[in-house]
């Protein structure tokens, strides 16, 4: 499912954890849980968007994708999307 945008609110978000790209870099990665009214996903946190919300955070995702990731659902925002911190 491609093109996703909605607005939800962190209700967890894990220790982050460096890993190697598939480009050959280091970064940081953290998995989120975000709820609204359809439900809880999780969404995945690259670099800096660790840095930039947290739990209890409501943010806004606009032009992000979900995708099957370790048999279930994952919300990923590429770089032609964004993650925006709205409450």
């Amino acid at each position: 499912m491609s093109n996703v945008s909605l607005t939800a609110k962190i209700i967890d978000v894990s220790e982050p954890r460096e890993v190697m790209t598939r480009l050959g870099y280091r970064t940081r990665v953290a998995t989120a849980t975000i709820e609204d009214d359809t439900g809880k996903i999780e969404l995945t946190l690259w670099g800096r968007q660790i840095d930039e919300i947290g739990e209890g955070d409501t943010i806004e995702i606009t032009n992000g994708y979900i995708r099957e990731f370790r048999g279930g659902l994952q919300l990923n925002v590429p770089k032609r999307g964004e993650i925006k911190k709205v409450g």
